[in-house]
């Protein structure tokens, strides 16, 4: 259909009695939105609102209460929303790598990277990612064995992957490991290991740890990650907020700073234990 019918009720009081109403009046999901009810319909509204008016009139009468309950129909066009998502994900360029969705073309001479987003998990526009993925292409080597913990959509063990690192991955959110997966496919690589977890789930040391999570998980998880480092390894740090540098940086005291970087508000950061 080309329209929808969007129905708004807005009460001060009794709001659960209305909710209830709605509900019996109609079929369709109702949205709760901080004390508004919006029902979205392709049924014809009239009967609807004068329910709800009439309800809203009985209990005035009845309880000898001023209610407010104010009604608004708009006739809504429906669109694409689906298009209208992938027009807004577009291809990104970090040094030699190339991000982009399944739906959009491939780029010559550059290493690329197929990531199809899901909700919360990284595209490679977020300052943060693109940091890693700048340090990953200038420290990680054909061989490296590499975690990545927190891994979201997997992008950046993906772009380690590419250039020939062997690469683990793990997520506290088991619906990022199972999306890190499918992007793997979709790049035609393999994590060797994926888990539900943290850093503290495996015994392995790796030449390199990347950590892109956020300060207070840094912190809370330092001991870990320190714990899967080889000798000489690499760590890198992001998803930090530059107000929350200093802190981090303390608890990783025993580690010299290699390079860092920050892009507006948020700092990223390539460590290694001194000698």
């Amino acid at each position: 259909m080309e329209f929808y019918n969007e129905v708004v009720i807005c009460t001060d009081k009794y709001y659960e009695l209305f909710l209830d109403l709605l509900e019996n009046l109609c079929d369709d999901a109702i949205e709760e939105d901080n004390g508004k009810l919006i029902l979205r319909t392709l049924e014809d509204t009239d009967d609807i609102v004068f329910g709800i008016e009439d309800f809203a009139n009985q209990l005035r009468s009845n309880l000898g209460e001023e209610i407010s309950c104010k009604v608004s129909v708009a006739k809504i066009k429906n669109e694409d929303w689906v298009t209208k998502y992938k027009e807004s994900i577009t291809p990104i360029e970090v040094g030699n790598f190339y991000v982009r969705p399944t739906w959009c073309e491939k780029k010559e001479n550059k290493i690329e990277i197929i990531i199809d987003p899901a909700l919360a998990f990284g595209s490679g526009h977020h300052e943060t990612t693109s940091s890693c993925l700048k340090f990953i292409e200038k420290y990680v080597e054909s061989g490296d064995e590499l975690l990545d913990v927190g891994c979201g959509s997997g992008i950046l063990a993906i772009g380690a992957s590419k250039l020939g690192a062997i690469c683990d991955v793990c997520d506290t959110d088991i619906l990022a490991v199972d999306n890190a997966r499918k992007n793997f496919e979709l790049n035609g690589v393999l994590p060797k290991a994926s888990w539900e977890g943290s850093a503290n789930n495996t015994t392995q040391k790796y030449d390199v740890v990347v950590a892109n999570i956020v300060a207070d998980v840094l912190i809370f998880i330092n001991k870990d990650l320190k714990k899967c480092l080889k000798n000489e390894a690499i760590l890198i740090l992001s998803g930090i907020l530059d107000i929350h540098k200093d802190k981090v940086l303390k608890k990783f005291s025993e580690f010299e700073i290699i390079e860092e970087l920050g892009i507006n508000e948020w700092y990223s950061v390539v460590l290694k234990e001194k000698n």
